[in-house]
């Protein structure tokens, strides 16, 4: 797994700490401590899937799209996962080879069985709960 999970989280975590404020993407940077750029990158993705709203103007800024107790650590994870849990091999395995030709779909079951996992076990978690650990 990319570190746009934990990026996702920590955005997220910031947003709902404001409260009614809205935050700037800079702001974001800051605390993240990566380039504003990258931050505005994940800001969009969340918006796209609800989990963050923004608004444009002087007073502009993102919160989240819906309260912390209805975003469990599954949404997020599902709004930024790109890859595979186990990863991908870039090359093709040898068809003739009595293992080369049946080793992608096995490992894509294993694959798929740990995602459904781990989206099980994030799905326990909801954004307020997680925020409780910085009181």
């Amino acid at each position: 797994m990319n570190g746009r999970f934990q990026i996702a989280v920590h955005i997220l975590t910031l947003l709902h700490s404001a409260g009614d404020a809205m935050l700037s993407s800079e702001y974001i940077a800051g605390s993240v401590n990566v380039n504003p750029v990258l931050i505005r990158k994940e800001l969009s993705t969340l918006r796209n899937a609800g989990l963050v709203a923004s608004k444009e103007g002087k007073n502009g800024g993102y919160s989240l799209g819906k309260p912390a107790n209805a975003i469990s650590m599954a949404d997020v994870y599902e709004a930024v996962q790109q890859a595979q849990v186990l990863g991908k091999a870039r090359n093709i395995p040898n068809p003739k080879c009595p293992v080369g030709r049946q080793i992608s779909a096995h490992l894509n079951h294993l694959d798929n069985s740990l995602s459904e996992l781990l989206v099980k076990q994030l799905n326990k978690t909801s954004l307020e709960e997680f925020y409780k650990n910085f009181k």
